[in-house]
Order: structure tokens, then sequence, then C-alpha cells
């Protein structure tokens, strides 16, 4: 079994954040589940735009609020969720990324109200705010082989 390790990192800018995230993006692959967690206008959609472009998405990654769940073509299906509106594992079951996870990535934004329902996520991301209206502070943990040598530790 892989080691699970955590990486805290200060992103200094929105650029700088989907910068991070693409370099962990490219590193993900099918089967894969990225939890984002944070607060509203934390940068969870940055944080996932980064992760499709690390994954070959051309088209943008776009907040799926009001749609649940958008997919994405790139290296290989990506599925991004947003569980703020869901009500329970009736909910998330309901959304069937259970199904499609072994053949894409599962990006969930606001995961931390599904965590219970999920599969038990590769990568949890959570974001926070810092000091300035885009400094941002990332606390990324998952198995070393996905994050060893990508985040540096500390405020980068």
């Amino acid at each position: 079994m892989t080691p699970v390790i955590t990486r805290k990192r200060r992103s200094r800018s929105p650029d700088e954040t989907e910068s991070l995230a693409g370099a962990l993006g490219a590193r993900l692959g099918p089967g894969d589940l990225v939890a984002l967690i944070g607060d509203l206008g934390a940068g969870k959609t940055v944080f996932a735009r980064g992760l499709g472009a690390g994954l070959g998405v051309m088209s943008g990654v776009k907040s799926p609020t009001f749609v649940l769940v958008r997919e994405y073509a790139g290296r290989c299906p990506v599925l991004h969720a947003d569980a703020y509106r869901l009500d329970g594992e009736s909910d998330w079951e309901g959304l069937g990324l259970d199904e499609r996870q072994a053949d894409s990535v599962v990006i969930v934004e606001w995961a931390d109200r599904v965590l219970d329902h999920m599969g038990a996520p590769a990568v949890t991301v959570r974001i926070e705010d810092g000091a300035t209206d885009e400094e941002r502070f990332l606390t990324v943990t998952g198995p070393s082989s996905l994050l060893e040598g990508l985040f540096e530790t500390g405020e980068g």
C-alpha cells in the first residue's frame, strides 16, 4: 500500500493555483477521485480548471453548480461534479459517478458534503483564504506516488 502524505502550499494568485493544480492533473489517471473542499469563492473551480488542463482538457473547465456534473474529454474522461446542492446518499448515487469512475477522473467540488457517501478520494484538496483576496493556502493529501516531489512543503 502506498503511503499517504500531506503537502501544504501557499498560492499567491488564481494563476498560480491553476498551475499547481495542472501539475497534479498531469499525474492523475482513470479511477482517481479528487475531493475539493473550501468555502464559497475559495478557488475550487480554479483548482478544477487546472486539474483539467493537466488532464488534457482543451475546452476549459467551468463550474458545474447548476448542472451538477460536467463531462470533458482529455487523456481520459473527466467528470466534474458539484455536491453543494446534494442532500444525502441518494442524491450522490443519483449522479452515477461511482459506475463511471473506473474509466474516468472524477473531481468533486464541495466534497465535504458527500464524503460519507463517495468512495475514498485519491486526493483531497482543502483550499483556505489567505491574507489578500488572491492568496490561498492549499493542503493536499494523497498517495505519495501522486504527490511526491509535486508540492514543496511550506509557503512555496
